[in-house]
């Protein structure tokens, strides 16, 4: 059998009310509530990774609020996933020799993270299914929705999973199986930052029209078991500053837990303007400092991850209803920038779409416009939450770190005691894609060697992301036009794929690497995290990131 003649051949399929696109907190939360409402219901949720929880990264201090809305039992349970309350609240600004503590009382009061609990958001995830399952809830992790279904008129009817069994030369296996249909008369769309169906979405509704472009930061993650007598349970400590320079946004954190833990992370702003610019290097090279260092001498690295992370905030927020679903959580951009959350703002947002679904469900509807839920966003708590925090990243980036975060400071502070904002609502500018400058108008970057004891190489850091691919199918990630990266990135940007990226995916190989003469573009599209980042840097916009068979990637443990 050939492809054309398998691909022929019929879906199966099942109808459903709802069909929930993603396994993370916003997806859950959606499916639980909609069966707390009406037990009657049928609800499945479809979910790429492994199991639930495997592609889930977050740093990740919990802010419970959505948590205790939808399971206020949850603090009572004995398998409770969050135990880690945040016992202390550190603000560092970095230089390159030394640090300088900022006075928690100069912070606006939504800084704190008094009250939240630092733990594994993948857990939480975990824990989540476990309840929506015992709802009655249908969950299928290892199969990733592929492809859109839409009725005659134009109107989303359902998704179908990836085909199995297409070898990588587009021959059939004899294992050859063809993927499911999952209709339903509405479908919730939780993919999270830049899904790759929420992007045709976005593109086929025009649901960005009249919004500022969507922001992103790349965060990259390590999980340590320390020593004890450095370990400090409940110590959340963010930091700013070195090893980026003032016009490069990011920051970091530390944060302790559970049995000596500690969750390390780095997050550089998407629309940095070096092209010679690494953020895995950075990151590594950020643990150098004499302020974190001392942290894990003596200490093991458990786990390593990395995810794109939406930053774009209240003015990116797309047009959230569309005929026949809706977007929530991360793939609506709910993520609160200054307080590095989006969990709650997601799980909110699952309850608030499926509260808008079961009445329309109610009134007889079907595939039509949750224009309802839409309209609500704004005046519920996720859009109080972006909307006091919706000038920082525009002044962050306008201004760079030292000026922009100040000013940021003073606007939420401002805007907390009296209500207004001296600065309106303040516009993004450019795409991430577009702010890269010629590598020749930017300052090179050497990167320090990693020692294998404090800092790494990419491929030892994948290694510990479980991420495994079946390596005889199809290429996921997909170049629109082949000849790009040598001809155009290459000479222009210096082909920042190679460095961007923060598993070693992409390479520019040479014949004669001393001559530097033929060079070739190469994918190892086996080490691909998920992370999107190349969908979201690419200065030509020629990479399309689309899920391989489902189960593929990273398998993330207490992530």
């Amino acid at each position: 059998m050939d492809l054309q003649e398998a691909l022929a051949s019929p879906r199966e399929g099942m109808d459903y009310d709802v069909v929930v696109v993603g396994g993370g907190p916003a997806g859950l939360a959606t499916a639980i509530r909609l069966k707390q409402i009406d037990p009657e219901l049928s609800v499945v949720v479809v979910e790429k990774g492994s199991e639930v929880g495997a592609h889930i990264l977050s740093g990740a201090v919990i802010d419970p609020s959505g948590l205790d809305q939808l399971l206020p039992e949850w603090r009572q349970d004995g398998d409770r996933p969050l135990e880690t309350e945040v016992k202390a609240d550190h603000f560092l600004v970095l230089g390159p020799a030394g640090s300088l503590r900022l006075p928690n009382m100069l912070m606006p009061r939504l800084m704190s993270n008094h009250g939240n609990f630092i733990g594994s958001l993948g857990n939480v995830a975990r824990y989540m299914a476990v309840k929506a399952e015992a709802l009655g809830v249908e969950i299928y992790p290892g199969f990733a929705a592929a492809e859109l279904l839409f009725d005659d008129a134009g109107a989303v009817t359902g998704i179908a999973t990836g085909d199995m069994g297409i070898a990588k030369d587009l021959s059939v296996h004899d294992g050859f199986t063809r993927g499911m249909e999952l209709r339903g008369k509405y479908v919730i769309f939780a993919e999270g930052a830049r899904g790759s169906l929420t992007k045709q979405l976005v593109k086929r509704y025009r649901l960005d029209a009249g919004r500022d472009p969507q922001k992103y930061g790349i965060g990259l993650k390590e999980l340590w078991q320390v020593d004890p007598a450095k370990f400090r349970p409940g110590l959340v400590q963010h930091s700013f500053g070195w090893p980026l320079d003032n016009r490069t946004g990011g920051g970091s954190f530390l944060y302790h837990f559970g049995d000596n833990l500690v969750s390390v992370g780095f997050v550089v702003h998407l629309n940095y303007e070096n092209p010679n610019l690494s953020p895995f290097d950075e990151f590594q090279r950020f643990k150098t400092h004499p302020a974190i260092r001392d942290t894990f001498e003596g200490g093991k690295r458990l786990s390593y991850g990395a995810r794109a992370i939406t930053e774009g905030g209240y003015q990116s927020v797309p047009k959230l209803a569309f005929p026949g679903g809706a977007l929530v959580g991360c793939a609506a951009g709910f993520v609160n920038v200054p307080r590095i959350k989006g969990s709650h703002n997601a799980i909110l947002s699952g309850m608030l779409c499926a509260e808008h679904v079961v009445a329309a469900l109610k009134d007889g509807r079907a595939n039509d416009e949750l224009t309802s839920y839409e309209n609500a966003w704004r005046s519920s708590a996720i859009g109080k939450d972006l909307w006091t925090v919706r000038n920082a990243k525009p002044l962050w980036s306008k201004l760079g770190t030292v000026l922009g975060i100040a000013l940021g400071g003073l606007d939420m502070l401002m805007q907390e005691k009296l209500g207004f904002s001296l600065f309106g609502t303040l516009k993004h500018g450019k795409a991430d894609f577009a702010t890269l400058k010629p590598i020749a108008e930017s300052k090179p970057i050497a990167y320090p060697k990693p020692d294998g004891v404090l800092t790494f190489d990419k491929m030892s850091s994948v290694f510990l992301s479980n991420t495994n691919h079946e390596e005889d199918q199809p290429p996921h990630l997909q170049l629109a036009d082949p000849r790009i990266p040598i001809e155009r990135n290459l000479p222009l940007y210096g082909e920042p794929a190679r460095l961007y990226c923060p598993a070693g995916v992409y390479e520019v190989v040479y014949d004669d690497p001393v001559a530097k003469t033929d060079p070739r573009f190469v994918i190892n599209a086996q080490n691909c995290v998920h992370c999107k980042t190349c969908d979201i840097k690419d200065p030509s916009q020629n990479i399309n990131w689309v899920p391989p068979e489902g189960g593929g990637g990273p398998n993330y443990i207490n992530m």
